[in-house]
């Protein structure tokens, strides 16, 4: 009996025991699980921290992994924009601001503009000889930027200026352009622009043609009608080849008047021939001005056009010498300022 109660006391502290050391270790293994979970907690939160950011590729893996991407090819624009819209009746405001003029054209930078929808087909310089008539150039600067985008030109507008009050130059301000344009662009197309006309009609092409263009067809003060036969003033369109080639205007023009047909005359020696749009598209209006000061008549200007055949070689681009003053780059146009009076 003794040692029935013996053993039945044994087996029960043997239970007690194992049973003890079970739940030790149920509540050690317990205990070591929640601590790892505990602190897999922070990653957790850092991974889907960074599952909500975006991925961002270095640069290496861009190169090895991903195509590099190309942008699309522009096709060439048509030889007629499809933005035209022919003849305007054209609006001077008397109260007209720079800033106005700058506000409605903000596709324009520092003088220049392109399209963006097709690449066009050339690239064109138009070239202003300015002193003394903002006025005539912020209207011009207002018609004529929308007037080239309507066309799709990729063009830059350079205004080139004569410091001094000393006699005027037209046709050297132009050499100036077509040289100091060309340091920044290999230009085309060059467009000699009088500042006081503005086109009418924007089917008058602002782009050069296998032959020299004159586009003053007509203007308002004179009923629309060309001013005389042979005439090659006022606005004309040469490429960068056929200027060069007939070694750009005389340098000699001081004054008014001359320069022009002085011009004419070189295209024709080298048997070029003048192409003008139909009078109905090459349509101007001339902003009404008194002479200016400095730019009398020059009364020497015949006798210069005698000796065109003879000096065209040496008188020119290849001769043209002045001191660039500066070169600024406005929102609107190109300002070139230059001295023709000291030395370079």
């Amino acid at each position: 009996m003794g040692f029935n109660l013996s053993f039945h006391l044994s087996y029960r502290v043997r239970l007690l025991i194992l049973f003890t050391l079970f739940l030790t270790v149920v509540g050690w293994a317990t205990s070591s699980y929640f601590v790892d979970a505990i602190q897999d907690i922070p990653k957790a939160k850092d991974f889907m921290a960074n599952f909500k950011k975006p991925t961002v590729l270095q640069e290496e893996e861009i190169l090895t992994n991903k195509a590099p991407v190309k942008k699309a090819k522009l096709e060439n624009c048509p030889s007629v924009s499809p933005y035209l819209k022919g003849q305007s009746k054209l609006v001077f405001k008397p109260d007209l601001t720079l800033e106005e003029v700058q506000a409605e054209n903000p596709k324009v930078h520092r003088g220049r503009s392109h399209p963006e929808e097709c690449k066009a087909l050339q690239r064109v310089a138009i070239l202003i000889p300015h002193r003394n008539r903002e006025k005539h150039l912020m209207y011009l600067l207002e018609h004529l930027h929308p007037f080239l985008q309507r066309q799709q030109m990729d063009y830059g507008i350079y205004v080139i200026h004569q410091a001094g009050s000393k006699k005027f130059n037209r046709a050297k301000l132009m050499n100036v352009g077509y040289l100091e344009s060309l340091k920044e662009e290999n230009w085309d197309c060059f467009i000699f622009h009088d500042v006081d006309l503005v086109p009418e009609n924007d089917f008058n092409l602002y782009r050069c043609e296998n032959q020299p263009k004159h586009l003053v067809v007509g203007r308002n003060s004179t009923g629309y009608r060309l001013r005389y036969k042979g005439y090659f003033g006022g606005v004309t369109a040469l490429t960068r080849e056929q200027f060069f080639k007939v070694n750009g205007f005389s340098n000699n023009y001081w004054g008014w008047g001359g320069e022009d047909d002085d011009l004419r005359l070189r295209v024709e020696l080298h048997r070029m021939k003048i192409s003008r749009p139909i009078p109905e598209v090459g349509k101007y209006t001339m902003i009404f001005h008194t002479r200016d000061q400095g730019n009398e008549v020059n009364i020497g200007r015949m006798k210069l056009l005698h000796q065109v055949s003879r000096v065209w070689k040496t008188d020119g681009l290849t001769s043209c010498s002045y001191k660039l003053l500066s070169v600024e780059h406005n929102p609107l146009y190109i300002n070139i300022t230059v001295d023709f009076w000291t030395d370079p």
